[in-house]
């Protein structure tokens, strides 16, 4: 058994054999390549997905940068117009001229004081205010949602379009209306 499994070995190759062994490799290879390809494009889809996203993120920041600045001055032109008032009420009374004023510095203040931050530096500044106090923090939330759910429910009734009701009850309930009963 051992001579027929060396005759076999030694016996001459064939060029069918040396076909088949070159048409393996060459499969061998495509396959090798298409992967390497695929592997290569799968990185570049990854590489511009992150590129996009951080574009995305940073357009974003610049736009609630701007935002930022806007609304710092409106608080600014809050801040004239409170210290015009002041003015007004100088002669006629002084102490609430004064209150009214110490407020208005207050909101120039404040206004100065977000012209020169980003939205990084004001959520950073929101996270360490809720560290320090969150009571006042989840006070003011509460507040926020009180006022929310009163605005909401002093909101005049949907429009009869989007009620429940069938339409030939809604249609009834008009009739009655115009006519008085």
């Amino acid at each position: 058994m051992n001579n027929q499994n060396m005759e076999r070995d030694s016996a001459p190759k064939t060029p069918d054999d040396s076909a088949k062994k070159d048409v393996r490799t060459t499969v061998s290879g495509a396959f090798s390549k298409a992967s390497d390809l695929a592997q290569e494009a799968a990185d570049t889809v990854k590489q511009s997905a992150a590129d996009g996203a951080s574009t995305v993120a940073s357009q974003v920041k610049e736009m609630l940068d701007r935002k930022v600045g806007s609304g710092a001055e409106v608080m600014g032109q809050l801040a004239s117009s409170t210290k015009r008032a002041a003015e007004d009420l100088d002669e006629s009374a002084p102490l609430v001229a004064g209150v009214v004023r110490t407020f208005a510095n207050r909101i120039d203040g404040y206004a100065d004081d977000l012209r020169d931050q980003s939205v990084d530096q004001l959520v950073r500044a929101a996270s360490d205010l809720t560290r320090r106090q969150p009571a006042l923090v989840f006070g003011l939330a509460a507040l926020a949602g009180f006022l929310t759910f009163r605005t909401l429910k002093s909101a005049p009734p949907a429009s009869p379009l989007f009620s429940n009701e069938p339409m030939h009850e809604r249609n009834r309930q008009g009739a009655n209306e115009f006519h008085g009963t």
